[in-house]
């Protein structure tokens, strides 16, 4: 794919997303929201294929879970993945599922060698089954585990290298985490390894109920300071595929292609936004 920015596809502007003539507009959908046999969605999908790049993001594989991904969940992101032939699938570093019960949470693990081995494994076990290469999210921190044996950005760093997988900087996530953890977002996303990054995810964040924990909540504008670390991010490892996410208090179709078009910009070298 291109390194383009692209926004997450829903339902509601269908007709302004297939209609637009934005070079270079690339879309994003929720894997698991089209793992079904028929009915609007995937026909949605197929038209709108025909017209732009496809990103699948899955959410429920729990690659950082005990057990190994489950089949039936494979299997039907295989099928979606042949398909529909995104030019991108990622996942989270995350797990969801325990003795056969799901989460609706994207659950945090301690970055430990056995942690490490189990997600390069489960990785693997995805690629090979879809026959390519996916991308890892870097999750959202919401509190400090004691167990950590590697930084993240070495952690994410070598599971790359373990598995062959890309990852996927959600650069929100490192924001919302350095605030609710302590660490600094510049030098993480400094440290991170440029070859391996192969899409940037750009979405808003809020405070929780007490003020204090920032929230990867989907449902506002992209922060300034997110738009700050992401020009950075830019300027060291050079222009990637960049997703504008929204999934709460949907805005118009016309204000999220503003904030791609911004991103636009930055990928293009026509703004530079100092960290």
């Amino acid at each position: 794919m291109n390194p383009a920015a692209g926004i997450g596809f829903k339902a509601e502007h269908y007709a302004e997303a297939l209609a637009s003539p934005a070079a270079g507009l690339w879309f994003e959908v929720h894997a698991e929201n089209y793992m079904v046999e028929g009915g609007p969605r995937p026909a949605m999908l197929e038209t709108l294929r025909r017209e732009r790049p496809l990103s699948l993001h899955g959410v429920g594989m729990s690659l950082a879970g005990a057990a190994e991904p489950d089949a039936e969940h494979l299997a039907a992101l295989k099928r979606l993945v042949d398909r529909f032939e995104p030019a991108l699938v990622s996942e989270h570093l995350a797990w969801s599922r325990l003795d056969g019960r799901c989460f609706p949470d994207l659950l945090p693990v301690p970055r430990t060698n056995e942690v490490l081995a189990r997600c390069a494994a489960n990785v693997a076990r995805v690629q090979d089954a879809l026959g390519r290469q996916i991308l890892i999210e870097n999750p959202t921190h919401y509190l400090n585990l004691r167990e950590h044996s590697w930084s993240e950005t070495s952690f994410l760093g070598e599971l790359a290298r373990r598995s062959g997988c890309g990852l996927l900087i959600d650069v929100n996530n490192v924001a919302v985490g350095a605030h609710n953890v302590g660490f600094d977002a510049t030098a993480w996303l400094e440290a991170i390894p440029a070859e391996r990054i192969g899409e940037i995810h750009l979405a808003g964040h809020s405070l929780d109920a007490e003020g204090t924990l920032l929230i990867d909540s989907h449902d506002a504008p992209v922060n300034d300071d997110v738009w700050k670390l992401y020009g950075a991010l830019v300027a060291r490892v050079g222009p990637r595929p960049t997703l504008i996410e929204r999934d709460g208090k949907l805005p118009a179709f016309s204000e999220l292609m503003r904030e791609r078009q911004r991103a636009e910009a930055v990928l293009n070298g026509e703004l530079a936004l100092a960290a």
